[in-house]
């Protein structure tokens, strides 16, 4: 027996004819073009509705635009980065752009592939949330396609950056802390391999937000930092590291609230209540945060504000490839929850 026949698409042509339009007419609709009066756009809009037609993204980017917008994200399964996607994707819901992600994993030549693959595709501009690409690197996609770069601090004369200002939100938790009869406050942050891009990477910011901040104090004899990764497992090994401290911390700064969450994990294990033993803080205001078992002290810097900005730099960067560069900095605010308290000596 013969396979059965696979389904035809259906084409620009099937809608003119299925419209009694021209197929002129139904490529003005689409592209919004001048010329289509209210009645020819009503019944290309049913015909397309009947047929149940979707433009053909190759044939769309030959004539200049796939209406792709396309994300990099460096780890999927940090919980703050959909509220980056909320913003974005809230900021082109109105618009023709879909909004297509691909996994960074944290690495340059991961990084590179999805990159790559994003504007081999055609997609019309790029949304890089973190990367861990150089500046050369970032520059040239730049050069090739409209590009706006979160989180990553610098400037640039190619691309657009939103980032949070990370020096501040640290200082937020090291003040709420010391309010509260802290000293001996230590720090858990990702470790930054490439010294060349140090000064431009929120981790990296936030470390050094907390060393001023503590130095501010007073407090620079007390300045501990531990070295691990803004995952789960890099905060539950870095809690263990604090822990087996001669002097262990009475409070401990997760860079991350994935990361803060290791440190509950850890202290959990070792049978050390939050707060009564040891208080504990992140950054990011997750939803995970806000759970009530949980009752997270955390910095919010605005993560549908940080996506939503960017969709609009990206969006009037595609409209205008030759517009000066825009960087914009959002003020993070302090969330205080349950698990920051005085410590019990105090």
């Amino acid at each position: 027996m013969a396979p059965p026949a696979q389904p035809r698409r259906v084409t620009i042509v099937d809608v003119a004819r299925h419209a009694q339009v021209s197929t002129t007419a139904v490529s003005k609709v689409l592209r919004g073009a001048y010329g289509a009066s209210p009645r020819m756009r009503e019944k290309v809009q049913q015909a397309i509705a009947e047929l149940g037609y979707r433009p053909y993204a190759a044939a769309r980017g030959l004539r200049g635009q796939t209406y792709t917008i396309g994300v990099m994200l460096p780890d999927i399964r940090n919980p703050f980065f959909p509220e980056i996607l909320d913003g974005v994707t809230e900021w082109f819901e109105n618009t023709d752009y879909q909004v297509l992600l691909g996994p960074g994993c944290n690495g340059e030549e991961a990084e590179a592939r999805v990159t790559d693959a994003m504007i081999d595709r055609g997609m019309d501009g790029l949304l890089l949330v973190a990367p861990v690409s150089s500046r050369a690197r970032l520059e040239r996609l730049a050069g090739a396609v409209p590009m706006v770069v979160i989180g990553r601090h610098g400037q640039s004369t190619r691309y657009d950056t939103v980032v949070d200002d990370d020096l501040a939100g640290a200082a937020l938790v090291v003040d709420h802390l010391v309010s509260q009869g802290h000293r001996h406050i230590a720090h858990i942050e990702h470790l930054e391999t490439d010294p060349t891009r140090s000064e431009e990477m929120p981790n990296a910011r936030r470390a050094e937000g907390y060393r001023r901040a503590m130095r501010a104090h007073g407090l620079a004899d007390e300045i501990d930092i531990v070295s691990t990764s803004y995952t789960q497992e890099g905060g539950y090994l870095g809690a263990r590291e604090l822990l087996a401290r001669t002097r262990r911390p009475t409070a401990m700064f997760a860079g991350a609230d994935v990361v803060a969450m290791g440190v509950l994990d850890a202290l959990s294990e070792a049978g050390l209540s939050v707060p009564d033993d040891i208080a504990v803080a992140g950054y990011d205001n997750t939803t995970l945060a806000a759970l009530r078992q949980i009752s997270l002290t955390s910095v919010d810097q605005g993560g549908r504000a940080i996506g939503g900005n960017a969709a609009r730099l990206l969006l009037e960067r595609i409209t205008d490839r030759a517009k000066p560069t825009a960087q914009v900095t959002l003020s993070p605010t302090l969330m205080p929850r349950n698990s920051t308290a005085p410590p019990a000596e105090g």
